[in-house]
């Protein structure tokens, strides 16, 4: 498993150009079709501490660790505690302990402990895990403290796993306050929109909605351990709606049946989210017994691209991804204008 290490751009006047050369290599010479993110068949079971997916490398090179072991997410714009990666690395340490170094389920519990300790409670009854900085998503601007439906399952999935070891009940507590924010519109504060008549859960709770898919995914899978845990109707029907949701609007992120679109950002998914919502669709499809999930993610596997076939995605991928970075550097300047 990747380890956090310090990020370190260069200073100056060179640094916004060391990361544009990073995001350049990871677009064009770590374009992989094969990257390296699995599905565990071990997950699911309500005794199970595994995770549904697992990757030794996703996520960790926007990660470095604080004087605590905690990750904080470090890019061009921003150095904060991202809640999601947090969760993540957690989920990643205890599924690393499960397979070959039981040292790493205390780095799993740290993770949790921070999440615990850094939950808000809300008026409403909700528990949530803000983001403290404004961001930039395609046309979307969220301004801060904004929520996410991605940190609110990731936070449950680890949560859960955390009560099973210890049996600690405030946990538990905290992840049915985690779930009161899907039964809730973006409007009132929650996460939850309506795409004619179903219910879709946003990672970017904004407009327009960025829509991006993998947040989705990773959001249902926390639903679905918290049911699982507690067999709470009232959580289960929100899974429910979720999944009815996500069958109903598969359509809208796929590609000639071949790939994924990275949501309503107008290009194709890099590899990496492109895979994982590949895994994160099969696991799914799995816990529910809906074959259209299963179906798109066979339809999605890179391995069934012919030669032809991973040269018009690349290619299209390189195309639509700088076509979408003109707009939006078009977008900002307007914006800084205008201001």
């Amino acid at each position: 498993m990747t380890a956090l290490a310090p990020i370190r751009p260069w200073h100056g006047v060179f640094e916004p150009l060391w990361w544009a050369a990073g995001a350049l290599r990871k677009e064009l010479l770590d374009f992989r079709f094969d990257y390296p993110v699995e599905v565990v068949p071990a997950a699911g079971a309500k005794a199970s501490l595994h995770y549904y997916v697992y990757s030794d490398r996703l996520f960790f090179d926007a990660m470095e660790p604080d004087a605590d072991g905690i990750p904080i997410q470090r890019s061009r714009q921003f150095h904060t505690y991202n809640p999601a990666y947090i969760a993540w690395y957690g989920l990643m340490s205890l599924e690393r302990s499960l397979r070959q170094d039981v040292s790493r389920q205390a780095i799993a519990m740290r993770q949790a402990d921070w999440l615990r300790n850094h939950a808000v409670a809300r008026a409403d009854g909700s528990v949530v895990w803000p983001f403290t900085v404004d961001w930039d998503e395609g046309a979307c601007r969220l301004k801060a403290p904004w929520i996410s439906a991605m940190v609110q399952g990731l936070a449950i999935s680890l949560l859960v796993r955390a009560y099973r070891i210890t049996g600690e009940t405030e946990l538990l507590d905290q992840c049915r306050g985690a779930a009161v924010v899907f039964a809730r519109t973006v409007a009132d504060g929650g996460v939850r929109t309506i795409e004619e008549g179903h219910v879709v859960y946003e990672e970017y709770p904004g407009v327009p909605s960025p829509r991006v898919l993998d947040g989705y995914l990773f959001s249902l899978l926390g639903l679905y351990d918290l049911a699982t845990e507690t067999s709470d109707p009232a959580i289960r029907r929100l899974f429910d709606e979720g999944i009815d949701g996500l069958t109903h609007n598969l359509p809208f992120w796929d590609y000639k049946g071949k790939w994924s679109w990275y949501g309503s950002h107008g290009y194709l998914c890099p590899p990496h989210y492109h895979n994982l919502n590949c895994v994160l669709l099969s696991s799914l499809a799995s816990l529910t017994g809906e074959p259209a999930l299963q179906r798109y993610a066979d339809a999605w596997t890179p391995a069934h691209l012919t030669a032809f076939g991973r040269a018009e995605v690349f290619l299209f991928f390189m195309l639509t991804k700088n076509r979408s970075r003109l707009r939006h550097l078009l977008r900002r300047r307007t914006h800084d204008h205008a201001a």
